[in-house]
């Protein structure tokens, strides 16, 4: 009985130090690229006339910045917030999102998840394959247009 304490007490120890070992190695978008991103993402939109609100999330959903034009509506801080949560939760575009929930009768009840907002305008952001975060616009007249200006800000910054 005692070997067999001493072998369960070694494997144990043996899960233990393994457990330890496997810390996880993350990506995350920096402060300084959210910035980026956000203004990037501002400047596109204003190009065109369009009074938005755009917010970068990091990858765990956390805001990491937020910026919005002077005539942006008051809506669109939380719409911009929302859209980049349900990109990033999803790992696709918010438009996907929506199209999927509109078409697919078991993924309707999307619309039901907490901080989710099926318009497009959320993209996620991409290393290689890892999501790092997400960028969420609102305010420009249409979805797909707050995801373009979505997509110019991300190619220009090139992460």
């Amino acid at each position: 009985m005692k070997k067999l304490m001493m072998v369960a007490a070694f494997i144990a120890g043996g899960v233990s130090l393994t457990a330890q070992a496997d810390v996880l190695a993350q990506k995350n978008i920096s402060l300084a690229q959210a910035n980026a991103l956000a203004s990037s993402a501002i400047q596109a939109c204003m190009a065109k006339n369009y009074q938005v609100t755009v917010t970068v999330v990091d990858r765990a959903g956390i805001i990491k910045a937020v910026q919005r034009t002077d005539n942006a509506g008051p809506h669109t801080v939380k719409a911009s917030e929302m859209k980049a949560y349900t990109s990033l939760s999803t790992k696709n575009a918010s438009g996907k999102v929506m199209e999927a929930a509109q078409s697919n009768a078991g993924a309707q009840n999307m619309r039901d998840v907490p901080g989710f907002l099926l318009l497009a305008g959320g993209l996620p952001l991409k290393v290689g394959d890892e999501v790092i975060g997400a960028i969420g616009i609102g305010g420009a007249p249409g979805g797909h247009l707050d995801e373009a200006c979505a997509q110019q800000a991300i190619d220009s910054l090139k992460l």
